[in-house]
């Protein structure tokens, strides 16, 4: 028997685990919605919890704000603006706050956009200024400038950022497709981040998207994704090239191509709102015990 006649009956390796290996309640989704529904800030002083959203361009950082406002909404949202990795430039040029609604009611939490980080050194944004506005340094309407960075004498820096100003959490979009080929230079901008902010213990959480390209056991059925070898294997490595822990990364399907919404879709990326806004109120009650 040749080498291709054996390559031909070895055994393919099963996609699938036997059992999810983290556990999760997809019946969950309005129980979520009515929880964030109601949340308010533990500080009474900070009437909304500020994230900053930083990702590579593509990887779905706006489309995850407009897939989370389209939760809430019942129907597609798209007030953030959405590039393509194949654009190859971010369409986010100015920093921007975007608050969350459902329906008529303006919920406690607002995503800062920033521009998309790219591997080389002066394209993208900067990892100080992604610094700057995590401190509340920054204004919104910024526009982000490729070749210097935010200086105090620009008038949309903050020199005396209130609580209200801070970001309370960083989060992360990574594209799952791409993560293991992630530019070594795209992950020296990213290590610097946590490096910068960490001794105010600023929580860091990873959204990995396009799960459904990932993995056809995913495409085919959103709920086997913590059946999937291939996204635990993707969670790992952005937890290797992050430093992220795996317990604060969450993957989830970002609205793009769909005309509704849908429920599995809507609870995967609930229960990572929830754990975002939860870990960031934490971060806030630490700030009043300083």
């Amino acid at each position: 028997m040749g080498a291709s006649d054996s390559a031909q009956h070895q055994p393919k390796s099963n996609p699938e685990l036997d059992k999810p290996w983290r556990k999760f309640d997809w019946g969950q989704r309005e129980a979520l919605k009515e929880k964030l529904e109601n949340f308010s800030p533990s500080d009474p002083n900070v009437k909304e919890i500020k994230i900053l959203v930083a990702g590579q361009v593509g990887a779905g950082k706006s489309s995850f704000i407009n897939s989370i406002e389209s939760v809430f909404q019942g129907r597609i949202c798209s007030r953030a603006l959405v590039s393509s990795s194949a654009v190859g430039h971010s369409f986010t040029q100015k920093l921007k706050g975007f608050t969350i609604r459902s329906g008529r009611k303006t919920l406690p939490f607002v995503f800062k956009d920033v521009m998309g980080l790219e591997p080389e050194a002066l394209a993208g944004s900067q990892p100080e200024e992604i610094i700057n506005a995590v401190f509340g340094h920054v204004k919104d309407g910024y526009k982000f400038n490729q070749g210097q960075a935010l200086t105090s004498k620009d008038q949309h820096y903050i020199s005396d950022p209130t609580l209200s100003d801070q970001a309370f959490c960083l989060v992360y979009v990574i594209d799952g497709n791409t993560v293991q080929f992630t530019d070594d230079k795209l992950v020296d901008k990213l290590k610097i981040i946590p490096q910068r902010i960490g001794d105010q213990r600023i929580p860091q959480v990873v959204i990995m998207t396009k799960v459904d390209e990932v993995c056809p056991l995913v495409r085919n059925d959103l709920r086997k994704i913590y059946n999937s070898k291939k996204i635990k294997e993707k969670m790992e490595m952005c937890s290797t090239k992050t430093g992220v822990p795996l317990s604060n990364i969450f993957p989830v399907k970002n609205y793009h191509e769909e005309t509704d919404t849908d429920d599995d879709i809507d609870v995967l990326i609930l229960k990572a709102l929830d754990q975002i806004v939860q870990i960031a109120d934490d971060r806030l009650l630490d700030f009043e015990s300083y």
